[in-house]
């Protein structure tokens, strides 16, 4: 405003000293002057008081008296002492003291309350472990009382394996039966010295100490000394011997002695003790032609084995027909021998052989037919067998093969026998395009078994014709404990104009069951030296009540380890929540039963050990898939006891679940693991089994040449691990039956399977109701390859299956034994070749011998564990070397075993949470 009036003055004094209202210049120009003085004193207080004011303030605190400072930084205290402030900092510091104390009385209350959170986690684990502790508790109490009740049930002893006992001496009032022809084991057989638990010892006679032994054919002896020195009933010690033997045949016709020099040589026997009771004379036969020497030769009470009998010289019930000795340094080659499929071939039957001398000749005088019907001599149908014969081929019918004479010079043979024409490969190949094979018994009824006809049937069932015998009379080999309508016809000769009829109306099932009965027959009793030896002395043994000798078990070389590794518990493998599995036993393994049966199962089951069982379970004393039950008494798998049959109310769900299933009361089971330098995998599948419920032991095969690592610590899980040294790297060691394996139920899983202990006991539980069959999980089929003509391997998901692997599976013990020790060798052997296919043969093993599939279990397809190294399965080559197994399989047994099921097991009830109550009922469809 100021300049404004300033300008104001300076305009008026220019213009004349007159303003607006004509004031003069002066007047202007001292009013311009008054502006100029007043501005200038304006701008020197607008800038330099403010200046003067500044520097004034900044050095007014450089005074030597510090408590002279006004506007200078002070201290907390120096700001304190300010008396408007002094009660502000009280306040502050009694604040800050009450903020210090509830500091530390929050971490104090902290620290208070984590110990107490420790002291509920203890509680609670104390809890839990005082629950197991309770639960344990209780299953044992319920074993005990189940196991009383079970003894209380039986009311009989524990049975053991009995005392050995031997014979001392000879009984010297051993009866005498009126003639040797009427020789029967009661009075011709000295059971004195065979007492039930004498394990059935036999003495062999050494052929090169007596003279008849240098004209024996030099095969069959060699084959009978190797035989006998690998069977186990055999004994150096007579003094003990039940049963003494001595061979006497094949012999070579340009030595062989006069029949009074060799009579002479057997009563001169060390222990023949002058009628040569327990005694066995064995003439095997190699060739068709072999003569019955024995017939003038006085044999006291001795008994026979031969393949030639008269009837006046047979004793039956006492002698025995033995079949001919083919193979006898060799073992048969399986894959020359045929298929059984298909089941009808080229020739319906067929028949060559050439009579060299008719019955009227042989019995020197000619019979009427009426006298023939009286029994004085048989009727002679070979000329009415002849017309019928021809007259069906004549027909055209079917294709039919007879001939009666030889196209080359015929075997020598017994009179009014048909004797072979041309060579064995000549008359092989026939046979292997004939769907019968006729086998036409000598005219001569007399004769009621011969060298040649024995021969004729050995052939039949080696290439898989099946035999049809003309002639009901004669005596099979084996005839006793052999039921042979199963693999042959046995068609007496008046119907020999309906043979035809007969054979054509025979269906294809019916051919098939009899062609894989009579190749059981053959591959078990006639095709080596061996089954032909211990088939005669299976027959005397049966005979005389005498259970079989236990089976030989593999003995297990342990491997010393060091064990305390503290296993943990996989939540994946052992969290079942709320499901009980099974106690987990506080006390030690126990061991299944095996002595449950008396000697009664010789005399009771002497046809069921022989011929019902569909594989060679002859070997063996008993069928162990019988379950043992008291007569007066029904075992329910509820754990709930015995229970009088009839009546009762039926079990609940929840029962069916605390149920471990089955017929036996108490069981566990074995698990044998296979295992080759994968120590990190093994370690971890062990650690798995920890806390597994009726687990008895693991026995772990090395299969390694190279031992464990020295510094390697075993998990510790609470029932003992077996490590077992193998003689070489072979998969076959998986199904060997090891001492160590105590229990009947196996359990093998692979070392890198990956199975809860939910399943585990699930398929333990199928297996207790199904003890014959492989239950396992991993399901695999076979199927026809169309374009190749042969079998196929399969492992896609399917809704059907034929197999399941080994890798994860329950089976018997029993199978272990067959496995090792029955199947045929050329199998074991081509498992080694490949390092491939052991699960294939067991699977082909079991289905032979129980024409039943396999039980799967779970819907899971695959359980290799995620992670672990890669396996023998992952090679490319697997798939085709599995290919070749099964055809080769196939081939050694003579047709596909594997049966398709589209069953399979899953745990319903066993995993379903079900009420305490029986209110709930379930529908199974």
């Amino acid at each position: 405003m100021v300049t404004v009036e300033l300008m104001t003055g300076y305009t008026m004094l220019r213009n004349g000293g007159v303003g607006n209202g004509g004031q003069p210049w002066l007047l202007r120009w001292s009013s311009r002057i008054r502006l100029t003085w007043l501005s200038f004193i304006l701008f020197v207080i607008l800038v330099f008081f403010p200046l003067i004011g500044h520097y004034y303030l900044t050095t007014i605190d450089d005074a030597d008296d510090a408590g002279k400072r006004i506007f200078g930084p002070r201290t907390g205290n120096e700001l304190c002492e300010v008396k408007h402030v002094q009660d502000l900092c009280r306040i502050r510091e009694s604040v800050s003291e009450e903020l210090l104390q509830l500091e530390a009385k929050r971490q104090e209350l902290n620290s208070e309350i984590a110990k107490l959170n420790l002291k509920i986690e203890a509680c609670k684990k104390s809890i839990e472990n005082a629950k197991q502790d309770l639960l344990q508790l209780k299953n044992v109490i319920s074993q005990t009382e189940h196991s009383y009740k079970e003894l209380m049930a039986q009311n009989q002893p524990k049975l053991s394996l009995p005392i050995r006992l031997l014979p001392d001496k000879d009984d010297a009032t051993f009866p005498l039966p009126k003639s040797n022809r009427n020789c029967r084991l009661h009075n011709c057989f000295d059971y004195s010295r065979c007492p039930l638990t004498s394990g059935f010892p036999v003495y062999v006679y050494n052929s090169d100490d007596y003279p008849f032994g240098s004209s024996l054919d030099p095969l069959i002896k060699q084959a009978f000394e190797a035989t006998v020195r690998t069977n186990v009933y055999v004994t150096e010690n007579a003094n003990i011997a039940c049963v003494y033997i001595i061979l006497v045949g094949e012999m070579q016709e340009p030595i062989m002695p006069k029949p009074t020099e060799l009579e002479q040589q057997l009563h001169s026997l060390p222990y023949w003790r002058t009628d040569g009771h327990n005694h066995l004379i064995i003439n095997l036969s190699r060739k068709s032609e072999t003569q019955n020497f024995l017939y003038n030769i006085s044999t006291g009470r001795a008994m026979l084995a031969q393949s030639t009998f008269y009837d006046v010289q047979y004793r039956p019930g006492f002698d025995i027909v033995v079949s001919p000795l083919v193979h006898a340094m060799s073992e048969p080659n399986f894959l020359e021998i045929p298929p059984q499929v298909p089941v009808k071939r080229k020739y319906l039957f067929s028949f060559q052989g050439e009579k060299i001398e008719s019955l009227r000749s042989s019995l020197q005088e000619v019979r009427s037919f009426e006298e023939e019907i009286e029994g004085n001599a048989p009727a002679d149908y070979d000329d009415r067998i002849i017309t019928t014969l021809k007259a069906v081929q004549d027909s055209k019918l079917d294709f039919v093969l007879v001939e009666f004479t030889c196209k080359n010079q015929p075997k020598a043979s017994l009179p009014t026998e048909w004797a072979l024409c041309g060579e064995r490969d000549d008359r092989l190949e026939l046979l292997k395009l004939s769907t019968f094979a006729l086998i036409i018994t000598p005219g001569d009824t007399r004769l009621v078994i011969s060298a040649g006809c024995a021969m004729r049937l050995f052939e039949a069932l080696e290439v898989g014709a099946i035999p049809v015998v003309l002639g009901e009379q004669v005596q099979l080999p084996y005839n006793d404990v052999i039921r042979w309508n199963e693999a042959a016809l046995i068609i007496p000769k008046p119907r020999i104009t309906e043979v035809h009829f007969l054979l054509r109306s025979i269906s294809d099932n019916d051919l098939l069951a009899m062609r894989r009965q009579g190749r059981f027959l053959w591959e078990t009793y006639f095709s080596t030296s061996d089954n032909v030896f211990s088939t005669v002395l299976a027959i005397i043994r049966t005979r005389i009540q005498i259970p079989a000798a236990p089976i030989r078990e593999e003995t297990a070389v342990e491997i010393p380890h060091r064990s305390g590794k503290a296993a943990g518990t996989d939540p994946n493998m052992a969290d079942n929540g709320d499901l009980d599995l099974g106690p987990v036993e506080t006390e030690p393994p126990y061991a299944s039963p095996k002595y449950l049966r008396n000697f009664t199962l010789t005399a009771m089951d002497i046809y069921r050990n022989w011929n019902s069982a569909p594989g060679p379970f002859h070997l063996f004393p008993y069928t162990p898939f019988d379950p043992v039950l008291p007569s007066e008494a029904k075992f329910l798998g509820s754990g709930t006891g015995f229970r009088p049959i009839g009546g009762g109310a039926g079990g609940s769900g929840k029962e069916f679940q605390a149920a471990l299933g089955g017929n036996v009361p108490r069981e566990q089971f074995t698990v044998v693991m296979l295992t080759y330098e994968r120590e990190e995998v093994l370690m971890n599948s062990l650690e798995r089994l920890n806390g597994l419920p009726y687990l008895n032991k693991v026995v772990v095969v090395w299969n390694s040449p190279k031992l464990p690592s020295e510094d390697l610590l075993w998990p510790d899980i609470g029932v003992p691990i077996m490590v077992v040294r193998t003689e070489k790297n072979s998969l076959n060691n998986r199904f060997l039956p090891w001492d160590e394996i105590e229990t009947e139920a196996i359990l093998s899983i692979d070392d890198d399977a990956h199975l809860r202990h939910d399943e585990i006991m699930f398929g333990f539980r199928v297996w207790r109701e199904a003890r014959d069959r492989i239950v396992g999980f991993p399901g695999r089929y076979h199927a026809w390859d169309i374009p190749h003509q042969s079998w196929l391997y399969n492992s896609n998901y399917s809704c059907e299956l034929s197999m399941v692997l080994t890798g994860a599976a329950f089976f018997h013990k029993y199978y272990a034994y067959l496995y090792s020790y029955v199947m045929p060798q050329a199998i074991r052997d081509m498992v080694d070749e490949y390092i491939n296919c052991e699960d294939i043969a067991m699977n082909f093993l079991v289905s032979h011998l129980t024409r039943k599939p396999p039980i799967k279990v779970t819907s899971r397809w695959t359980f290799r564990c995620p992670g672990c190294p890669q396996a023998l399965s992952h090679d490319d080559s697997h798939f085709h070397e599995r290919h070749k197994c099964i055809n080769f399989f196939v081939k050694v047994y003579g047709y596909m075993p594997l049966l398709y099921t589209q069953f399979r097991v899953d745990s319903v009830l066993f995993k379903t949470r079900l009420p305490h109550d029986k209110t709930k009922c379930f529908k199974f469809i």
